[in-house]
């Protein structure tokens, strides 16, 4: 493998030679280009905006965000890139062009590529012209462990692995106690009492895994992090930060997790339970999820224009807790690393727009016999 990045290496520095770039550029290529690392950030900043993911501003029919795209072309119908061969690639030859006509970026653009820049972008060419997908939408893949001798688990091989990489032996075996201890915090977020280290001795690991899994600690300790990025609050914000009632959709959280809530179904319940045939009142509440924004009820407010507020709030959430990505950016325009153009943003806050109240309301078990016995009647 080393030999092969060796080739492609003298391959670039020769295809920099060729177009009579510095040896400082040169010096700056590294030795596997990576897209994300190195190419999306030169085009997310100097093409993007002319060949980017909004087919409204989009010039010449050419986008450059997608591979198939490039290798397509634009209107011209010659492939921006031909793979592995920078110097018969319509992209290198208009990066260098000295004509105003032909240069890219274009000159009143004011968004000159740096020699370094260029030579990224044909070693880039050179090595395959390969793309990565936004990670977000890239499906976890397994990763067989490493055969290490001794390793207990196939987390303890990964670890021995890189251990034996830096010239670094393993701790030695926590004691009973310590043990016990650290599974008690990861699991429940609670040190266990003498009487526990007692069990954990009697029962050993595995038992006592299961009993802290069916525990009802272990949904309060993990719903944490998810109370975290749905910006759970008991007050509404603002000046006069009043107090509400947000408990029920944090414990319809806990209880999710404690039942152990397919996450899809989990999602689903938040974004759009009351949308679903027959709703129960626990999927009403699951909407909570979309109800945390603040709420500013300060006496001289225009209503409609904090509802606003609540609505890029709510879309805001949606992006970094479920959908892996900062929407904030196309509310404005359309995203430059982030596969959302400004359309789609509207599309989602669309969805949501549906609704006039900021809070709702949820009953006691009391509150609905009764009002299911005012029904029957």
């Amino acid at each position: 493998m080393v030999h092969g990045f060796a080739s492609v290496w003298r391959v670039s520095l020769g295809c920099v030679a060729a177009l009579g770039l510095s040896s400082g550029a040169a010096a700056a290529v590294p030795e596997r280009i990576d897209f994300t690392r190195h190419v999306q950030p030169i085009l997310a900043e100097h093409c993007a905006h002319c060949h980017g993911l909004d087919a409204e501003s989009r010039q010449g029919g050419l986008r450059l965000d997608l591979r198939d795209a490039v290798l397509a072309g634009g209107d011209s119908g010659a492939a921006a890139i031909v793979v592995g061969k920078p110097a018969e690639s319509e992209l290198v030859r208009r990066i260098h062009a000295t004509d105003p006509d032909e240069i890219m970026p274009p000159p009143h653009e004011n968004k000159p590529l740096t020699p370094e820049k260029m030579a990224i972008l044909e070693a880039w060419i050179t090595q395959g012209a390969e793309y990565a997908g936004h990670w977000a939408f890239m499906p976890p893949t397994k990763t067989p462990p490493p055969s290490i001798a001794g390793a207990a688990h196939p987390i303890d091989a990964f670890v021995r692995a890189n251990l034996a990489a830096e010239r670094l032996a393993p701790a030695p075996p926590a004691d009973d106690a310590t043990l016990c201890r650290r599974l008690w915090l990861d699991l429940v977020g609670l040190p266990p009492a003498p009487a526990d280290l007692e069990a954990f001795a009697r029962d050993g690991y595995e038992k006592t895994v299961e009993k802290l899994l069916a525990s009802e600690r272990y949904g309060e300790k993990w719903a944490r992090p998810w109370l975290d990025v749905a910006r759970y609050s008991d007050t509404n914000g603002y000046e006069k930060d009043l107090e509400r009632q947000m408990w029920a959709w944090r414990d319809w959280v806990i209880t999710a997790l404690n039942h152990d809530m397919p996450y899809d179904q989990f999602v689903v319940e938040q974004l759009a339970g009351d949308l679903l045939p027959h709703a129960t009142q626990e999927q009403v509440i699951a909407t909570g999820f979309l109800r945390n924004s603040m709420v500013n009820e300060e006496g001289a407010i225009i209503p409609e224009e904090f509802r606003m507020v609540e609505m890029f709030d709510r879309v805001d959430c949606l992006g970094k807790a479920v959908m892996g990505l900062t929407t904030g950016c196309a509310q404005c325009h359309t995203h430059k690393f982030d596969p959302l153009s400004h359309t789609e943003y509207f599309g989602i806050f669309a969805f949501f727009n549906d609704t006039h109240e900021a809070q709702s309301h949820v009953y006691t078990r009391a509150d609905l016999q009764k009002l299911a016995d005012i029904r029957t009647r």
